[in-house]
């Protein structure tokens, strides 16, 4: 199958190729409306009772300069982001109303992106790949049935480049702080013979980081064929990346914070005559490809289908120096030297993932004048392969070079049908219904996980009403229930129970030509939430644990303000209340009811604002400010759990001079982080564990904690070139 796809491909694309080329009047902003059909299936409306946020290119644009996405998403209400290197490049993290990446269903065309497995999703492997997004959604709350993992906290669909009707070509390049260097190149060939498109982009950044040796080498592509017709459009997609990071997932102790805060453990070690080094390949090395084959079909004047075929290839490790590993990890026998027994030694190894991801998606939609029905669903099926090599041993006993010390096999099957409709009564009522039924079939043999053989069989309903009060102001009402299943880390932790979320959402939106204001209250009520426990594995992935019942209760608000021509108001506050009940947590030996605790990660209060001026025609300066209110890393309300709360500002100019001729306009773009150099920390881990050492006969509970700083005042510097 990893030979066919690329055969294939290169005969859709020379197919492609035969059409003759018609003149460019325009840039890529002219896209085949047909482009929509592909999400419509997974996208909320303001018609539906749905809490959502769209962010669209244009919007993104002036601060696409490198960074991730989740940093490119982090004034969107209810949202937290974070960089493990410190400065958006590399490994980031994301979290809408407390919940974590693993809760937040992704999908790309309607196609699931997230991690089978983990459940996490990995812009890293992705490098750039906001230069190829039309626009997203991100859903708060359960939201609407999609494809892939239940939605526990969010659900965000991108949907990539549409077909351009004209031929462009663009070239970007930008550089900052932490030696950060991005260029990228864009084309379209327009539609050749009014129904031929061929596109690509290829993305190359690299990075420092602000954290030491938290270095990024990213290297990405996305091509697209594509056949377009009034009522046809059939898009190739072909995309994927290839990253190098240097590990910076340790964090550091509040005393390293305090006096070296760029401080990075990763690849520490002592050599031979006991001086202080670090291992200079401490790397993640990870290659992903992703195929989408997508059919949109016009069937009659009510009726619309979609088909899409995908598969994802990824491969790559991450490579350690360990000292004094036991050989009984890595099945090395002892062996004595000079009369003493050796049984550990310096070594460095390579954990690998080697996975298969396919299946296919389809939906079909009918829109009459009262009603709008959708039926859809998916098929995916996940192949692991997960395995260590030793690749050097200071010692290594009768082992040859890339033995395998482990190899597990893990299989994921996900199947899902929902079928969604909405009926309108006297232009003033809109009711909304949604079924979901999905299954999951999940088998490991890891030793971290176990043998896993689960099936799990999930009916997830959803129901809202929207009534129109005029033209301007409109309320909705949503309950929704949603299952899903435990991730491979939650295994670690011994026999998980799936969970169930109930999410009651009450909403008002406001929209006039010039303002807009969108106000909900929600209660999310969980019965055997997997909440993060603030620990994490030993390859930096954050573990969690059943905690029986809990809630989070929350007002949100955000709006859009113009002011004449020349300034836009964007605020947004995020206020809540997030509960674990009755808590139990065993410390110095004795379980004890905690009672109510905060659950961890779920800040109280998260607020944005964007400042717009437009002082003139091609030029934009806006002010972005963010703020996140304390927060704990564990469940106990410990102290030593907490976070500070913090506040970002960024800065944002971008200038665009328009020309005439070949060159259609060159656009200058300008982004300073953290203006006021706030010294401050978004994320970071927390841990207990029994001490009976210190003194025999008790047991004393010891808790521990890490942090990731962020970087102060740090900017970047854009130009793209249009023609």
């Amino acid at each position: 199958m990893k030979r066919i796809i690329p055969i294939l491909l290169t005969g859709f694309f020379a197919l492609i190729a035969r059409g003759q080329e018609v003149s460019p009047d325009s840039l890529e902003s002219k896209e085949i409306v047909l482009d929509e059909v592909l999400v419509s299936a997974l996208r909320a409306t303001k018609e539906l009772p749905l809490t959502f946020s769209d962010l669209t290119k244009e919007e993104i644009s002036p601060r696409n300069l490198g960074q991730d996405i989740p940093i490119l998403m982090n004034f969107l209400p209810a949202v937290v982001t974070t960089s493990d290197a410190g400065a958006g490049i590399g490994y980031t993290g994301i979290r809408v109303r407390g919940s974590d990446a693993t809760r937040v269903n992704v999908t790309i065309n309607g196609i699931p992106y997230n991690d089978s497995e983990s459940q996490g999703t990995f812009w890293v492997n992705m490098p750039d790949f906001a230069s190829s997004t039309q626009n997203l959604q991100l859903q708060r709350g359960v939201g609407t049935s999609t494809n892939g993992a239940g939605a526990f906290g969010a659900s965000l669909n991108l949907l990539t480049d549409g077909v351009s009707k004209n031929a462009y070509g663009q070239i970007s390049s930008s550089f900052g702080s932490f030696n950060t260097f991005r260029a990228n190149v864009k084309f379209s060939t327009g539609l050749l013979s009014e129904k031929f498109e061929l596109a690509g982009r290829l993305s190359r950044i690299t990075s420092d980081g602000y954290i030491d040796r938290a270095s990024s080498e990213l290297e990405s592509y996305f091509l697209q064929g594509a056949y377009a017709t009034d009522k046809t459009l059939v898009k190739a997609l072909l995309f994927g990346g290839h990253e190098t990071t240097y590990q910076s997932w340790f964090g550091i102790d509040a005393e390293t914070l305090q006096s070296d805060r760029t401080f990075n453990p990763a690849g520490l070690y002592t050599d031979q005559d006991g001086g202080i080094r670090f291992y200079d390949n401490e790397v993640d090395n990870y290659k992903q490809d992703h195929f989408q084959l997508h059919w949109s079909q016009v069937l009659s004047e009510r009726w619309k289908a979609n088909l899409a075929f995908h598969y994802t290839y990824g491969r790559g490790f991450f490579e350690q120096y360990r000292e004094e590993d036991d050989f009984e990890t890595y099945g090395i026998t002892p062996f004595e030297v000079e009369g003493e027994l050796v049984t550990s030694t310096d070594l460095i190894r390579r954990r690998w993932l080697d996975n298969d991801f396919y299946g296919t998606v389809f939906s079909a939609l009918y829109a009459a004048d009262q009603w709008d029905f959708i039926l859809g669903g998916g098929w995916n099926n996940y192949l692991g392969d997960h395995f260590g090599e030793i690749i050097w041993a200071r010692f290594a006993g009768d082992t040859d070079i890339r033995d395998r010390y482990y190899d597990d096999d893990s299989q994921k099957t996900d199947f899902n049908i929902f079928a969604k409709a909405s009926y309108v009564l006297k232009k003033k009522w809109r009711f909304f219904g949604d079924l979901q039924f999905r299954t999951v079939a999940y088998t490991a043999n890891g030793e971290d996980t176990g043998l896993v053989d689960d099936t799990f069989n999930f009916f997830n309903p959803k129901a809202g009403i929207t009534f129109n009060l005029n033209p301007l102001s409109s309320f909705y009402f949503s309950y929704a229930i949603a299952q899903r299943e435990p991730n491979r880390n939650d295994y670690e932790s011994g026999s998980p129970k799936p969970e169930k979320l109930n999410d009651f959402e009450l909403g008002w939106r406001y929209t006039k030509s010039k303002s807009s204001i969108n106000t909900n209250l929600y209660y999310m009520r969980y019965k055997d939430q997997l909440v993060l426990t603030g620990e994490l594995n030993d390859v930096g992935a954050p573990l969690r644990a059943n905690v029986g019942d809990s809630y989070r209760l929350g007002l949100e608000i955000d709006g859009r303000f113009s002011f004449g021509s020349k300034f836009i108001w964007q605020p947004n506050l995020a206020l809540s209340v997030n509960r674990n009940l009755d808590f139990l947590f065993q410390r110095d030996g004795v379980l004890q009811n905690l009672g109510d605790t905060n659950i961890a990660y779920s800040p109280s209060v998260v607020a944005g604002n964007i400042l717009t001026l437009l002082p003139m025609e091609d030029l934009q300066i806006s002010l972005l400010t963010k703020y996140v209110g304390e927060q704990f890393m564990g469940n106990i309300d410990s102290e030593n759990s907490k976070l500070a709360a913090y506040s970002q500002t960024d800065l944002n100019i971008q200038y665009q001079i328009k020309t005439r001729g070949f060159l259609k306009s060159i656009i200058l773009s300008g982004l300073v982080n953290n203006i006021f150099d706030a010294k401050y920390v978004s994320n970071g881990y927390f841990f207990t564990f029994d001490d009976d050492f210190s003194n025999p006969g008790t047991i004393t509970t010891i808790e521990g904690a890490g942090y990731y700083p962020q970087a102060g005042i740090n900017f970047l510097l854009g130009a793209t070139i249009e023609f």
